[in-house]
């Protein structure tokens, strides 16, 4: 009985918890406290309910990513009436990329609410977006939890307005390879990407992209995908040739 008793009072301690802390991020306090708990549950420790089926927050991700492209694709529609799809296409990327979205999850403090197994595949790809992948489900719980206007003005309002400059987003141009093709292409230089090698650290693999220019190796990048390592090779290619510093 008396262990119960604990028990109750340690969950209600961390419910109290919970509902504080969304509160203080989303702007609303929580109607159905369960949808916001999933969010917390990553599923590296996931269990199975009465159904067989692994709770994790991956379901709320998937519907988060949608709305918050939705709500952010609208935001710049609007904003910017006499640009092309292109321009909207790629600011939108840049603000909802994955490195772009674990450092706002850290910033609004959305990591302390995370639980996962640090121990299992510490390096995996899963691993380096599990805060950005979090903040997608926290967008979904919103949704679900208090409908698409509320969901729109906390992702606005609480999200992008205070944490990012559109004006800086739109100056700055973090597509290294693109930056580096156009380089080659004004001063008039061949340029190519391969990727030399495929390391296999199991589950994921990590390749390696190398820089050529005008027939010469330049620089060498890695990451796990052959996109992340060309982005990586292009960057140091920039920083080598002195088109960035």
């Amino acid at each position: 009985m008396k262990r119960l008793l604990n028990l109750h009072i340690f969950s209600s301690k961390k419910n109290k918890r919970l509902i504080y802390t969304i509160k203080s991020i989303v702007g609303y306090k929580p109607l159905n406290l369960s949808i916001y708990k999933l969010v917390t549950q990553h599923s590296s420790i996931a269990k199975e309910n009465a159904q067989g089926f692994k709770e994790s927050n991956e379901r709320l991700e998937y519907l988060g990513d949608a709305i918050l492209g939705a709500i952010i694709a609208e935001y710049l529609f609007k904003k910017y009436p006499y640009k092309n799809e292109g321009f909207l296409t790629e600011i939108r990327s840049r603000i909802v990329n994955r490195e772009s979205l674990n450092q706002l999850a850290l910033k609004i403090g959305l990591n302390k609410l995370i639980e996962y197994n640090q121990k299992p595949q510490r390096h995996s790809m899963s691993f380096k977006s599990i805060y950005g992948d979090s903040l997608e489900a926290l967008v979904g719980a919103v949704y679900l939890d208090r409908g698409y206007k509320k969901c729109k003005k906390f992702v606005i309002n609480k999200l992008l307005l205070p944490h990012y400059d559109l004006d800086e987003i739109i100056k700055k141009n973090p597509n290294h390879k693109s930056q580096l093709i156009e380089w080659a292409h004004q001063e008039q230089k061949e340029v190519k990407f391969e990727i030399v090698q495929v390391k296999n650290s199991s589950p994921y693999k990590e390749f390696v992209a190398e820089v050529v220019v005008e027939g010469e190796a330049v620089s060498r990048g890695t990451g796990l995908s052959k996109k992340k390592a060309e982005q990586s090779a292009a960057e140091k290619a920039l920083e080598k040739l002195k088109v960035i510093g």
